[in-house]
């Protein structure tokens, strides 16, 4: 009897082929048992970074930042922990694996100042500098503000106005460098003042894309476009049907993915030849209890990742869809457990392409779950 010898290359290609998808046996236990508050992955690394949040027992509230390992979920180390009333907030991973975090300080029952700091690199399991965006106090960058892109210097920023007046910024930063683009006045309160909208940064064309509208239901949402490097700011109608809940852009292709509220619709947005398709989260009959959360998008394989808080296809659960740049559905991830509807930080999809594999919010409230697709 003959025995074909595969090479080691080939033999772990063919087991890639035949490996089950979806939730892993990895699960990220935060240290103190708190509620996270924002978490990202290194796509060039090895280590993840995420907050977390307790109120113990003499009513302080236990905050920390801390790192873990993308292999095994253990804690590896406490970043930065206070004994007060304050928070922190991690913004993401940016840049070439730099971990940024927001720092708030709360006087009496309110936030009086809100600061930036930096993981430079994330592996360095410390604080290492300061971010100073070019806001006044009235700005506020919320936990989505910060674009989520990795191996290219510049992220996009939106920041809300708190002031009353509703007319928000957004601009370009390279966030290791500590410098920034042109600030971008948004004039349309009405479809991106009242609620926060979700934002992708396009690094080949230096555009952010903020998906916005009024949210009524059943009217269409709206993208706003701020090209960064002149400082100017346009919009269009989308498609779809109310608010945006979760964007990204493919900047090789130009092609723009969303999903909508009212419809549980996806959307792919041609912007070179500015045309637009839609289909609806598989089994969801268009109902909204069904509707897409946050999308995430795969450079390295060109893939867009939809989370679906309740599933439409099992019975129970969350679900990740993950789609082709021509809204072919390529696999269905279900056995999740993330939701949107009391998390004080909206969930999210953190991707390491390479390895094509992930984390993503749950199944409790200080736990992150791991998967491959």
């Amino acid at each position: 009897m003959r025995i074909l010898l595969l090479p080691t290359a080939m033999l772990f290609s063919a087991f890639a082929a035949f490996a089950q998808t979806g939730p892993g046996p990895v699960v990220v236990h935060t240290k103190f048992g708190g509620q996270i508050f924002g978490f990202d992955i290194d796509q060039n690394g090895t280590e993840g970074v995420l907050s977390e949040s307790k109120t113990l027992v003499n009513g302080t509230i236990l905050a920390a930042v801390e790192t873990f390992d993308q292999t095994t979920g253990e804690i590896l180390d406490v970043v930065a922990s206070t004994d007060t009333q304050d928070d922190f907030v991690t913004m993401g991973v940016v840049g070439n694996s730099v971990g940024l975090v927001e720092h708030e300080h709360v006087t009496g029952i309110y936030v009086s100042s809100r600061t930036f700091k930096t993981i430079n690199p994330l592996s360095a399991n410390k604080l290492t500098g300061t971010w100073t965006p070019p806001i006044g106090p009235q700005n506020i960058i919320m936990p989505g503000g910060v674009s989520r892109n990795q191996g290219v210097p510049k992220v996009a920023v939106f920041a809300y106005d708190n002031s009353g007046n509703f007319m928000p910024l957004v601009f370009s930063a390279n966030v290791a460098a500590n410098t920034f683009g042109p600030v971008v006045a948004i004039t349309d309160s009405l479809d991106f003042g009242s609620v926060p909208p979700p934002i992708a940064y396009n690094s080949k064309t230096n555009q952010a894309f903020l998906g916005g509208g009024d949210g009524c239901f059943g009217c269409f949402p709206v993208i706003g476009v701020a090209n960064l490097t002149p400082g100017s700011f346009t919009s269009f109608r989308g498609i779809g049907f109310g608010f945006v809940n979760g964007i990204a852009v493919d900047p090789a292709d130009d092609i723009l993915c969303t999903d909508t509220e009212d419809d549980a619709g996806v959307e792919f947005y041609d912007l070179a030849t500015h045309t637009a398709s839609k289909v609806t989260l598989p089994g969801s009959g268009g109902q909204q209890i069904f509707s897409g959360a946050d999308v995430e998008f795969d450079s390295v394989n060109n893939l867009f990742l939809v989370a679906q808080p309740v599933s439409s296809s099992s019975a129970s659960g969350s679900t990740i869809y993950v789609y082709d740049t021509k809204g072919n559905v390529q696999e269905t991830l279900n056995g999740f457990t993330f939701s949107n509807a009391s998390t004080v930080v909206a969930m999210h999809i953190a991707l390491h392409p390479a390895n094509r594999s992930g984390y993503v919010d749950g199944p409790g409230t200080g736990e992150l779950q791991s998967f491959t697709y």
